[in-house]
């Protein structure tokens, strides 16, 4: 009897856990076809891409994490893997990148610009060649004679003008809002950043000089607080007064020479000691990154910085850019034409690479802010009582 009973209530159990496992699956079909069905297809695409380029960001973030101190080609061979119509983007300054941006006051942006994009932008620089001026003068001149920077003689050689050259202008003003940079400037900037200096190509040709150190939140040469250039970072939100923005046009493989920093003077109180802006004491603390052509790097003005004499038989080429949050300002060029950039440079621009271009204003004021795919803006305002109040007691639009 006892038997019995057990072999009925071992038999009912099983039968009330299929029941219930069988529920369970029916209501998380039931679950996933009403989000399916709630969900707009475009939502639903939205929601993918956004986790996708998370994702991507997350694991190319990681290769080049992994590749650090790997040689130049294993990052080349990393890069070819995807096409740029298959390319997708982050939204936001990974946590990664935010920690090394702080720790060094510079991070490389691995393979912004394809193949085909550094070959365009170079054949743009090649029809304006005729247009370099060297740096001969002695007054022009960046590195003192006989120090490591100073090079075998040839002076470094300056090119403009590379917004105002019509289509061979295309990769240079796609690099004011290019989707990869752009969660970069919003983390290192803020939103409504903008263009404070105009961009131009610097070139060295083999033993031409480079740049003695220069920069620094606390100067390296006088030891002043530089509060145009400096770093800062509060409650886990960085900013930097100028963020220089190298996009390498050429390869710089150890010991070629080129751009060379400081890493973490950015944070440093004191000048530097005797010899050292020269690299002629100390060198061992300063670092010329390795990169390749299409990688941008990203530093704080307020990090020392500098360039070393050029080795290689190739000419160095290398687009100089420099951005400011919104409401700083160190140059002045956006004043050259009716308070404006000059007007060649506004030609086949898209709205977020005009937004770039705005002069220095609260973005409360009516400043347009880049959004998220990179292309569109979204005007950042007040009130319309609080703008006609001004109208009404200023007799201007903005006070």
């Amino acid at each position: 009897m006892l038997r019995s009973f057990r072999s009925l209530l071992f038999m009912y159990t099983i039968f009330v856990s299929q029941r219930i496992i069988l529920t369970r699956a029916f209501s998380v079909q039931t679950s996933r076809k009403i989000l399916t069905s709630a969900t707009p297809p475009a939502a639903s695409a939205r929601f993918s891409s956004i986790f996708t380029e998370r994702s991507s960001d997350h694991l190319n973030y990681s290769s080049q994490r992994r590749n650090l101190h790997s040689t130049p080609s294993n990052l080349q061979e990393s890069s070819t893997m995807t096409s740029p119509e298959e390319k997708s983007y982050p939204l936001e300054m990974s946590e990664a990148e935010r920690y090394l941006f702080d720790l060094n006051g510079y991070i490389i942006i691995r393979n912004v610009l394809t193949p085909e994009e550094v070959a365009e932008a170079n054949d743009g620089i090649d029809k304006h060649q005729e247009s370099m001026i060297e740096r001969k003068e002695n007054e022009l001149r960046n590195a003192v004679k006989d120090t490591k920077f100073f090079g075998s003689g040839p002076g470094r050689k300056d090119l403009g003008g590379v917004l105002e050259w019509g289509k061979d202008s295309r990769i240079f003003k796609k690099i004011l809002a290019h989707p990869r940079l752009v969660p970069l400037f919003h983390g290192i900037l803020g939103k409504g950043y903008r263009m404070d200096h105009l961009p131009f190509v610097i070139a060295q040709d083999k033993g031409a000089e480079g740049f003695q150190l220069h920069g620094g939140t606390v100067d390296c040469n006088s030891g002043a607080y530089n509060p145009e250039l400096a770093y800062t970072c509060y409650n886990g939100f960085i900013r930097s007064a100028l963020l220089g923005c190298n996009v390498m046009l050429t390869d710089h493989d150890p010991g070629f020479g080129g751009f060379c920093v400081v890493p973490g003077s950015h944070k440093s109180n004191f000048k530097m000691p005797d010899g050292m802006v020269d690299g002629e004491k100390y060198s061992e603390f300063i670092q010329q990154p390795a990169t390749k052509a299409g990688d941008v790097v990203l530093f704080s003005e307020g990090t020392v910085h500098g360039a070393m004499a050029w080795t290689p038989e190739t000419q160095r080429r290398v687009c100089l850019y420099r951005f400011s949050p919104g409401t700083n300002v160190y140059g002045r060029s956006y004043f050259t034409e009716n308070g404006k950039w000059p007007a060649k440079m506004y030609e086949d621009m898209n709205d977020a690479q005009r937004a770039v271009l705005e002069p220095p204003y609260a973005n409360r004021l009516d400043r347009p802010e880049i959004q998220e795919d990179a292309e569109s803006v979204k005007i950042s305002t007040r009130n319309e009582r609080k703008k006609k109040h001004d109208q009404e007691m200023f007799g201007t639009k903005y006070f």
